[in-house]
């Protein structure tokens, strides 16, 4: 753990810590990324960044609040930064160049948030990423991220499809009981694909969506 304090925080007012939130960093390099997350006069953090060669950055003590989620929400929850750690692993994300998060960084990832959810009562349908909390504003981590890894790891929810009567309404009416503002539903979608259905990317519902997606609410 490499400490390297950022300025940007404040008081959580006593929320406890319910969410886990990832990120990709989204610039050049890494210590691009850190610089920012540093600045003060960027007004942006958070509590973690974890380097590519897995060496992890602590930047914001865990019982304040860092700012990482913006604009978001998650089960009708808007507050998220005030409920939320927040981990930003360093890829250059789809505007410089995305490409697969290494082993060695994953295995960082899985380390830290490990720890984290050991400190705080994180349920699994919390452990989740920028894009689905923002879905109409981010993307990332990303289609490469290792999600299903971290389930098997007990970080988070990989679900087994169950095949299910569906309709557009039934599934994006199920996909806000699961969590996701579902008020675009394009955008909705394709962040539930990004974590959920990797391998293919679409905006509008399919049947293995209504599968997977009844399996996470039946979990």
């Amino acid at each position: 753990m490499i400490e390297a304090p950022s300025p940007n925080h404040d008081s959580r007012d006593g929320q406890p810590v319910d969410i886990l939130l990832m990120h990709y960093t989204g610039m050049p390099t890494g210590q691009a990324a850190i610089d920012r997350l540093r600045d003060s006069a960027a007004k942006v953090s958070a509590h973690y960044v974890v380097e590519e060669d897995g060496r992890v950055f602590h930047l914001v003590p865990e019982d304040r609040r860092a700012w990482h989620a913006g604009l978001s929400s998650w089960q009708g929850a808007t507050n998220i930064n005030q409920r939320s750690i927040g981990i930003e692993i360093v890829n250059p994300g789809h505007e410089f160049g995305y490409r697969p998060f290494p082993a060695v960084q994953m295995a960082a990832v899985r380390d830290l948030a490990l720890g984290i959810l050991a400190r705080h009562p994180i349920p699994p349908a919390r452990v989740i990423g920028h894009a689905d909390v923002a879905p109409t504003r981010k993307e990332d981590p990303g289609e490469l991220f290792d999600w299903r890894g971290l389930a098997a790891a007990g970080i988070g929810l990989w679900p087994q499809p169950r095949p299910v009567p569906w309709s557009d309404d039934e599934f994006f009416a199920g996909l806000q009981r699961f969590g996701y503002d579902a008020g675009d539903r394009a955008a909705a979608t394709r962040a539930f694909c990004r974590h959920f259905r990797q391998q293919r990317l679409s905006d509008a519902p399919d049947a293995e969506l209504a599968a997977i997606l009844n399996g996470l609410l039946n979990m």
